[in-house]
């Protein structure tokens, strides 16, 4: 069906923004999408920090973007904003380098005092790069994803099926958008 880049901007190495949405591209796969995962993390500080726009590293991050048919965009909160991390990744990026794309905001946090993130924080972010549909995201409270000692991830039943439901659209969404691309092609 679709290439999806999942992007993690997280700082943790034991993310749970990492660890849900890996979970949520598992549930992409079975659905018929190509899955690629980006953890923002796992990119050279320097190249980053230093707006270091050829970096192989960052020219590799920025060609998955070009490829990639949708984006989810996951991200802890902090201070009531995405992560620093994040906000550097998408300032080395191209203009539009959402352009035509399907985005699927996420965000982690633990309290609701910072699930407006999405809305007044990322989503503006988000839309300046052109994307041709950003579908409802979701704040998911820290305290509904728990991680077992076996590395298995557990979400809250309300969380979970509210995660799905996102999934789906986006999901839906995709498929909208490469059957008008197939038709124009």
């Amino acid at each position: 069906m679709a290439t999806v880049l999942s992007v993690s901007g997280s700082p943790s190495a034991t993310s749970r923004t990492a660890r849900l949405l890996r979970h949520l591209d598992e549930r992409l796969i079975a659905q018929g999408h190509e899955v690629i995962a980006l953890d923002v993390r796992t990119l050279p500080a320097e190249a980053l920090l230093g707006a270091d726009f050829a970096h192989p590293a960052i020219v590799r991050a920025t060609a998955l973007f070009e490829q990639a048919d949708g984006v989810v965009i996951g991200t802890p909160v902090y201070k009531a904003a995405y992560s620093g991390l994040l906000k550097s990744l998408l300032d080395l990026l191209p203009q539009y380098a959402l352009a035509g794309k399907t985005v699927l905001p996420l965000a982690t946090g633990g309290t609701t005092a910072h699930v407006l993130a999405i809305d007044y924080a990322l989503r503006p972010v988000l839309a300046s790069m052109g994307p041709a549909h950003i579908t409802p995201g979701w704040f998911t409270l820290d305290k509904d994803i728990t991680v077992g000692e076996d590395g298995t991830l557990t979400v809250a039943p309300g969380s979970a099926e509210a995660l799905a439901q996102v999934t789906d659209q986006f999901s839906a969404a995709l498929g909208e958008r490469t059957t008008l691309l197939a038709a124009a092609g």
